[in-house]
């Protein structure tokens, strides 16, 4: 049922999407002027994709929603509420990243690559590739602006500490680089940069949560009473 309700949202809000897709199309065309289609059907189909990305930006609440409802089934009226709260936040930190990356990351990497063609090497950018790659770069920094709500958790459940977060900055810089690196859909190291540096500072953010929300150790004076 929750399923059916997910790919419900998910169906009406590709549907309003496609009202207004020549818009949408225009929007993510805009950093790179103009594109053209190599299939006869490319044209067609295109809007059906940039209507269910829409679709599922659109949805994003509703389905995140359900799948709360479904597995606050085995939590407690305690772990409900805390996952609940989590919701609103997470929402917004992708919606931060997505919006970071088709507003700031994408047109300055499309200028980086295309500032490789010369009179002799002319770029036509079809509109699939370019498509899947914007969407592949939204999508990864969608994800990775979820890192203070991971770390939050994690930093909740005693399984990590601001001090093990804090000593292992230099393994976090590591693994933020080896991340960008997969995570960004071309291998310009433009775009990886511009992934990892908000990504560092998100770390560093975490870092403030944890100290916030993590467990306090018990004092002596509580020990003792105990």
């Amino acid at each position: 049922m929750r399923l059916l309700i997910a790919l419900a949202a998910f169906a009406v809000a590709t549907a309003v999407s496609f009202l207004f897709v020549d818009r949408l199309l225009a929007f993510l065309i805009r950093p790179v002027g103009h594109l053209v289609f190599l299939g006869v059907t490319d044209a067609f189909f295109i809007r059906f994709k940039v209507a269910a990305m829409a679709g599922v930006f659109l949805s994003l609440p509703v389905v995140l929603f359900q799948i709360w409802r479904f597995v606050g089934i085995g939590l407690t009226r305690t772990e409900r509420r805390y996952t609940l709260s989590l919701l609103p936040p997470a929402v917004l930190l992708f919606v931060a990243g997505a919006a970071f990356a088709f507003l700031a990351i994408l047109p300055i990497a499309v200028r980086f690559l295309l500032s490789y063609q010369t009179p002799a090497l002319q770029a036509m950018i079809a509109v699939g590739p370019y498509t899947s790659f914007a969407t592949s770069l939204v999508l990864a920094f969608g994800l990775v602006f979820q890192l203070p709500i991971v770390i939050l958790v994690l930093a909740r459940l005693g399984i990590v500490t601001p001090a093990s977060l804090a000593a292992g900055r230099r393994y976090a810089v590591l693994g933020i680089v080896v991340a960008s690196a997969l995570l960004t859909p071309g291998t310009d190291m433009v775009s990886q940069l511009m992934m990892a540096v908000p990504t560092y500072l998100l770390y560093e953010i975490s870092i403030w949560i944890a100290r916030v929300v993590a467990p306090k150790p018990r004092t002596t004076e509580s020990l003792d009473f105990d």
